[in-house]
């Protein structure tokens, strides 16, 4: 058995996907005024943008505890896998990586721990390259430093509607400094060095998405690119702006997804987000 790849439910993959890689997902849990549930498997985006939108409701996540980890490892490396690599979101905004390197250190150096550094589909991308290179035989040095590079190698842009949710949650990072100014600000973000920061402001929903255009082909370089486009019950808004990317682009665009973002993100940064992550192939 090849070397296995582990991620977390953060990475957001497209449904398309599903059954065409070899990977195993570790959710992250919710709780939605009191009551846990699994992200992606008990835990929908739309319950959680239904009650973010209701301001009664008390939404929260929490990451994996280690055990889920270590059994996710224990399984694998009983059914015959020569070592993993298990690649997350990024350690600045979860506490999802310490988790999985503590259940690491419990399982034995087989099992190699990656900080993606980011989330959503720059976590997805490198865990799909991870899972290629395993296919094909790579060692497990191979296929770790496979999810290290590919990790270096996405962009990710997003744009929110208001960043109250972001400060809620304690993860606006740099980017409190426009706090005061958050209802006549329309600020498009942007992951560096695993924190959320601000990477632009303009003054209307209609600019914001424009300039997310303009950022995602400038973060595109000059070779062959894939992107994914998230949004949070926002379906039109996103393939508005996976269409305007995609002419952008034009044939150096290889894949085009379009996915929702889950629960524990959905927490965070509140209904009407759009985002772009860019994946540059070289």
């Amino acid at each position: 058995m090849p070397v296995a790849v582990v991620t977390d439910s953060t990475a957001y993959m497209p449904s398309e996907l599903n059954g065409t890689y070899d990977l195993t997902v570790v959710p992250l849990t919710v709780v939605i005024n009191g009551d846990e549930g699994l992200e992606g498997e008990e835990i929908s985006p739309a319950e959680v943008a239904r009650a973010l939108g209701a301001r009664r409701s008390a939404v929260s996540t929490s990451r994996p505890a280690p055990e889920q980890f270590a059994n996710a490892y224990r399984k694998l490396l009983e059914a015959g896998a020569d070592g993993i690599v298990s690649v997350h979101l990024s350690s600045k905004l979860s506490g999802t990586y310490d988790a999985a390197a503590l259940a690491a250190a419990a399982v034995g150096p087989r099992v190699q721990v990656v900080d993606s550094g980011t989330t959503g589909m720059g976590l997805g991308f490198a865990a799909l390259a991870a899972a290629t290179a395993a296919r094909r035989g790579a060692t497990l040095d191979r296929v770790r430093q496979t999810a290290v590079d590919h990790s270096a190698q996405v962009s990710t842009l997003f744009y929110v509607d208001t960043l109250e949710f972001l400060r809620r949650g304690g993860r606006i990072g740099a980017a409190s400094a426009l706090l005061g100014t958050a209802l006549s600000v329309k600020p498009i973000l942007h992951v560096v060095d695993g924190a959320i920061v601000v990477r632009d402001k303009v003054r209307t929903a209609g600019r914001a998405l424009a300039r997310l255009v303009d950022l995602a082909v400038e973060a595109s370089g000059t070779g062959e690119v894939d992107i994914a486009v998230h949004h949070l019950g926002a379906a039109d808004r996103a393939g508005a702006l996976a269409d305007a990317v995609s002419v952008r682009l034009g044939e150096r665009l290889c894949d085009c997804y379009i996915t929702e973002i889950g629960a524990v993100v959905a927490a965070h940064v509140g209904p009407g987000v759009a985002g772009v992550v860019v994946h540059r192939r070289d």
